[in-house]
């Protein structure tokens, strides 16, 4: 058989080793072991078994990671969600559903630090959910706001999606920050456009608040230097070229570290803290080293080369490529976890979709919006299940209503970036 032959039987294997509940970074680690030793030697499987773990343990490239964790890990042990809430709902004040508009708000303003989907989710919720539970807000609404509000922790830089991509594809990962801003935004700005109108068509589902005054809205403020001053921080130095992502990233876990022991950090708090950090940071480790593993494997058998050959057969347009491959994130995302399937997927789309003469950075901004959705859709949809331990009385089936609207934002935010890719591209 060919090598391309041994490559397509073993993905298949991979998928099915996938659908029967084996963790996705031993399934790419096995098919990269087996196809690597078909195609090449088994000898040379075992050698790359040997060495391939420790090179990408000691990659100065992947150290970012468990900072950027350790930050928005610190960030939540220091309680700055309890004031970050606290002030956007002051901000927001009477308005009708203002207590969703502020959760919501608080989730965009907690993953300029934390990096993580599951992690802003997880901290807001346990913050906002019980507030807006207890002021007669309907579950579907309170949990789907914070499940799709913890999925922009994906995308406001610092982001553990854009870094991984970035190492992936061999971009910037500064570039790739600071294409996340805008999309970001435009996230936040549209699931609260999502809220308004809910809001306005069901009056039902939420309360209106209770007022603030000027003054109290300023003083509400206060909730977000810390987060402000860490995010200037990090997307500043890194603009401005004062230090690289790497060092930025210890900067901003260094900040974290100095507001959570002021606020009175404890030494169990730390402790838990570097637990958490070093569970967090394992897992996706130990994914790394199953796609690098997998990576090797689809080197030699060509893969990529015979995808991108046979696309170009096709004839399709550029944009019908995109098309069909964002179709395949979004079926993939239902059933998988968004890193796993970043580290799956994009090394064999990646040379079709440059073959397409799209912009590598735009694209990762796609991709990444799209992995999104994939975490508030049924059946896996983390951010949901994130959301259910906070509040297990609440039906699942209730959460995934909740989110719906937010997914519709979502399509809408892709829809815009794929007819003005400026969105992403204007900051660079």
């Amino acid at each position: 058989m060919s090598a391309s032959v041994i490559g397509y039987l073993c993905i298949a294997g991979m998928l099915g080793l996938i659908a029967l509940r084996m963790p996705i970074a031993l399934a790419m680690a096995a098919t990269g072991f087996v196809g690597f030793g078909l195609i090449v030697s088994f000898d040379a499987s075992f050698a790359i078994l040997d060495a391939g773990p420790f090179e990408t343990l000691s990659n100065y490239s992947f150290s970012p990671i468990p900072m950027f964790i350790l930050m928005g890990v610190l960030a939540s042990k220091a309680k700055m969600s309890q004031e970050l809430f606290a002030g956007a709902r002051a901000l927001f004040g009477g308005w009708r559903g203002g207590m969703a508009l502020a959760a919501v708000s608080s989730c965009g303003v907690f993953s300029a630090i934390s990096g993580s989907s599951l992690a802003t989710a997880a901290s807001m919720a346990r913050v906002a959910l019980p507030e807006m539970r207890k002021h007669g807000y309907a579950p579907s609404l309170a949990t789907g706001t914070l499940a799709a509000g913890g999925t922009l922790g994906i995308m406001i830089p610092p982001s553990i999606a854009l870094l991984l991509y970035a190492l992936i594809t061999e971009q910037s990962v500064g570039d790739m920050f600071i294409a996340g801003i805008v999309p970001g935004l435009l996230g936040l700005v549209l699931y609260c456009a999502a809220i308004a109108i809910l809001v306005m068509i069901k009056p039902d589902v939420a309360q209106p608040g209770t007022p603030t005054t000027l003054k109290e809205k300023i003083v509400g403020l206060k909730g977000l230097v810390p987060f402000g001053t860490i995010f200037a921080v990090i997307i500043g130095g890194i603009y401005g070229g004062l230090f690289t992502p790497t060092e930025a990233s210890a900067f901003g876990a260094a900040g974290a570290f100095i507001i959570a022991v002021v606020r009175g950090m404890t030494r169990k708090d730390f402790k838990d803290a570097i637990e958490e950090t070093l569970f967090l940071s394992a897992m996706i480790f130990f994914m790394i080293i199953g796609a690098e593993i997998f990576g090797y494997f689809l080197s030699v058998s060509r893969i990529s080369f015979s995808l991108t050959e046979f696309v170009a057969g096709l004839n399709m347009a550029p944009y019908a490529i995109l098309l069909c491959i964002l179709l395949l994130y979004m079926v993939l995302g239902c059933v998988m976890d968004s890193i796993a399937m970043l580290l799956l997927t994009v090394p064999v789309v990646f040379p079709v979709i440059a073959e397409a003469g799209f912009d590598p950075v735009w694209f990762g901004i796609v991709t990444v919006i799209t992995v999104e959705l994939g975490l508030i859709t049924p059946p896996v949809g983390m951010n949901v299940f994130v959301i259910k331990t906070v509040a297990p009385d609440v039906p699942i089936g209730q959460i995934f209503k909740g989110v719906f609207p937010f997914v519709l934002s979502d399509l809408v935010r892709l829809a815009l970036l794929v007819l003005f890719p400026s969105l992403a591209l204007g900051l660079l």
